[in-house]
């Protein structure tokens, strides 16, 4: 794309703009609201465009380590920013307030408006036989042709399908907040330390999937992650049923243990979905469908937040009644084995390991999927 420095820094610049209005005041909630939406579209639209990148760089890297730890780089780099922003926000809004934290924010998008201006990339040039036709409109189309050439493909909307089963069980992680404060009596800033022991787990996980399971097949890691993250999840009827003060573990240090090993688990499953979501992407509409199988990924959240809160009242939890708090844990960590029932839409790509993807690509110099017919009537793989 000969646009990406350019779209980038335009959607940085946006986002900038639009954080710095919100953190100077709106006159009026529904201008606030606008301010925030418009800027959250600005990062998305930059996002979509480093996505793209990414696995473009994946895909054309004769290094097989460079082009697999490309992903694991991207999100370790997040997490440490989760680290410094778990350790330094509440600390900030206290001392400054929220108008000059959103302030000092909206410093960061124009730091990254800075760095997509020293993106090196060739432009694309436009086939002469289509001349006066070409308009930002037909690019859309090709790539809109693009995307649905590729989803159709099973290669590709199976893994996807699996992704969006296994992120969509319910969740019921905002009672167990209500349940932490309420009833436990933790405050603002003992969840803050626990945010920042969750950041550094996370960093954790992406050290332990680069050293030891960039060798071990997708499907098996999914697989085993989740029958691991199972009994830890149903160990919180423990932290419910206060049974763990009977045991002599302090309330604290039991969420303190629980969410360091369920961060670790939550990483070491994450980082190969996103391994396989680049590996998916056939040339020409990487940032289109890598963008696509992310959307996919949060609205699948989406839908597991619904149905836990459609669970929740159904059961009767509120912010002062947990009588049925522990049959929403035991219901929300069951249903996270159902999708394991069709791993088997993985068999293919997810039988590979992010190193012998890396491998063979390096080998036949491009990505190793069956072939996708492209709308231009080339083929890409």
């Amino acid at each position: 794309a000969g646009e990406v420095a350019t779209t980038a820094a335009e959607a940085a610049t946006g986002a900038a703009a639009t954080a710095a209005a919100a953190a100077v005041g709106a006159p009026n909630l529904r201008w606030t609201i606008a301010a925030l939406l418009l800027s959250s579209a600005c990062i998305a639209v930059s996002d979509v465009v480093a996505d793209g990148i990414v696995v473009q760089r994946t895909r054309e890297s004769d290094d097989p380590k460079v082009a697999g730890g490309l992903q694991s780089l991207c999100w370790g780099s997040a997490a440490l920013g989760g680290l410094i922003t778990a350790y330094l926000s509440g600390s900030l809004l206290e001392a400054v307030g929220p108008r000059r934290v959103f302030a000092m924010t909206a410093a960061l998008p124009l730091m990254v408006a800075t760095i997509a201006t020293l993106i090196d990339e060739k432009p694309v040039v436009a086939d002469k036989g289509e001349g006066a036709e070409s308009s930002p409109l037909v690019g859309v189309k090709d790539q809109m042709d693009g995307l649905w050439s590729a989803v159709r493909q099973p290669a590709i909307w199976k893994p996807a399908l699996f992704l969006f089963l296994w992120q969509s069980t319910p969740t019921g992680e905002g009672a167990m907040l209500y349940f932490m404060t309420n009833d436990l009596g933790f405050g603002p800033e003992f969840l803050g330390r626990v945010r920042l022991i969750t950041a550094i787990s996370s960093l954790g996980g992406v050290w332990a999937y680069q050293k030891y399971l960039r060798t071990v097949p997708i499907k098996d890691i999914l697989f085993w992650t989740s029958i691991a993250s199972t009994p830890l999840g149903l160990s919180q009827l423990l932290l419910i049923s206060h049974a763990n003060r009977s045991l002599g573990i302090p309330d604290g240090a039991f969420v303190f243990g629980d969410d360091v090993a369920l961060s670790i688990l939550g990483e070491l499953a994450f980082l190969p979905t996103l391994v396989l979501a680049a590996r998916l992407c056939p040339p020409g509409v990487e940032a289109v469908l890598f963008a696509t199988l992310m959307s996919v990924f949060n609205g699948a959240s989406t839908v597991g937040t619904e149905l836990g809160a459609a669970l929740t009242k159904y059961l009767g939890v509120t912010e002062s009644n947990f009588d049925n708090l522990w049959l929403l844990n035991v219901i929300c960590n069951v249903s996270s084995l159902y999708p394991l029932l069709f791993i088997g839409w993985l068999d293919g790509v997810g039988s590979k390991s992010e190193e012998e993807m890396e491998g063979t690509a390096a080998l036949e110099g491009d990505v190793v999927l069956d072939v996708v017919a492209m709308p231009d009537g080339k083929e890409g793989r």
